[in-house]
Parts: structure tokens; sequence; C-alpha cells
């Protein structure tokens, strides 16, 4: 459990901590977005300042964001290496039939690496500063335009708050369920690869099983509590914008135009 990230939350009165989740989570897309702007060094540069600033403001250990890297490594290289062999332009370094290395290769492969990391330590600053049920709260504040063409926000964010609720359990339940096939002789990690595939099918069906006794039960005691979704209902945590927010937002604004001007 100690190396789940998803769903997981760090209490904190940082700054980020501090900032209301819409202001998060709108912050997070826009940033991701921003980050295909980057065509430069020196572009890229101020991306990298950038995030390690913002992680030095939510004051949480660099080595969380590193363990977020660590389950997408393999794809990350992956995608470099096709960058690496397929992008043609530049001095060529190294060359073997159809395959070469070259500069603009290099330069592109270097370029998606570091998108690929800012972009998970972007969202794994989300999710470490930002409650799972601020986070549905602030996806149905910013859907609630939606209602108008009878899209049912509130059941959707009901999902995600039960969703993101329900994964530390899973996860958790996973674990001993591993521990008890490990104790009658299911080794998880040996073999090639269908015989792991046929060692995780032990895992998955009492897991599934388990997450429909979870879901029962949470759905009875919904109905026993006479839950009803919809605009009638009240609101435990309410969110509103404080000034850290338009700090924020200000921020983002500078980055942006520093960011178009490096881009020139």
């Amino acid at each position: 459990m100690d190396k789940l990230i998803l769903g997981r939350y760090i209490p904190g009165d940082s700054f980020v901590h501090q900032l209301d989740p819409r202001t998060k989570l709108m912050a997070s897309f826009y940033y991701i977005a921003i980050i295909f702007l980057a065509n430069n060094w020196q572009s890229y540069a101020l991306m990298f300042i950038a995030t390690m600033g913002m992680i030095l403001l939510s004051r949480v250990r660099i080595g969380f964001f590193l363990r977020g890297v660590r389950p997408m490594i393999w794809l990350i290289l992956f995608t470099v290496a096709l960058q690496i062999f397929f992008t043609k332009g530049g001095a060529i370094y190294w060359s073997w039939g159809w395959l070469a290395i070259t500069q603009y290769g290099l330069t592109n492969g270097a370029f998606i690496f570091m998108r690929f990391v800012l972009i998970i330590f972007v969202s794994t600053l989300l999710t470490l500063t930002t409650q799972p049920l601020s986070l549905a709260d602030a996806v149905e504040s910013l859907l609630k335009p939606l209602r108008r063409v009878k899209v049912p926000v509130t059941e959707l964010a009901l999902v995600l708050q039960i969703a993101l609720r329900f994964v530390p359990t899973l996860m958790d339940q996973t674990t001993k369920i591993m521990n008890a096939q490990r104790a009658r002789g299911v080794d998880f990690g040996t073999g090639n690869l269908f015989q792991q595939m046929k060692a995780v099918v032990p895992l998955l069906i009492p897991l599934f099983v388990d997450s429909f006794t979870i879901a029962e039960d949470l759905a009875t005691a919904m109905d026993a509590r006479g839950y009803q979704g919809g605009d009638n209902r009240t609101k435990f945590r309410i969110l509103q914008y404080h000034t850290h927010d338009v700090y924020a937002a200000v921020g983002m604004a500078v980055l942006t135009a520093v960011l178009v001007f490096l881009r020139q």
C-alpha cells in the first residue's frame, strides 16, 4: 500500500494544498496542453523549472513523483526509442539498414521523454495534494453546464467518487489475495508470459467476487439511507475560490506568455 499513488492523498497545508480543487484540476489540464507548445531546449527548461517549483510549493517528497513514473517507464522508453530510430534529419551518428540514429532523432527522443515525465509529475501532484472526494466535487462543479443538455452530472460525479474511494480498498484486498495464493504455492513472478498470465487467474476471480460483494453492500447501504441524487442534495464540502487561486491563475498566464516568447 505504501507504493500506491493512484487515489492517494498526502495531507498538508502548503500553497498547492490550499488551492481550490477546481483550480488544480483546470490548471493541470491547461499545463498538459501547453507542454505541447514547447519546441526547444529553452522552453522545456522553463517547463521543468515550473514543475519543480510547483513540487516545492506542495512540500511533497520528490520520491513520490519518481514512483509515479516507474509504472510507465517501459512505455516511455519504447516511445523514445521509436523517435530516436525513425526520425531522420541532421547529423547521422549510427545507421544499419533502415535504422539510423540522427541528431534530430536524439533531440525528439529527449523532448518526448521530458514531456512524458512532466505530464506524469503534474498528474501525480494533482492526486497527491487533492482529496479524492474533493476532486470528484470539482468535476461535478465544472460539468454543471452540461445539465442543460440532460447529462447526468451528479451520477457521473458519484461514480467517480466511489471509484476513487475504493481504489485503496481493492489494492489492499489484492495484496491479501496474493499473500494467500503465495501461501498455497502460487508464484506470480516466474515463468514465461503465458505462465505468468495463468498465475494471475487465481487472483482475478476472488477479486471480482469481492468487488461485486462490496458493490452490493454499498448499494444496499445507500438504499437503506434513502440516497437520492440530483440538485436537491446539500453539500458538506463547499467549494470556494480564494486569493491563492488568483495567484495560481496569474502564474499560469505568465508561464504561457514566457513559453510563447521562447518558441519564437
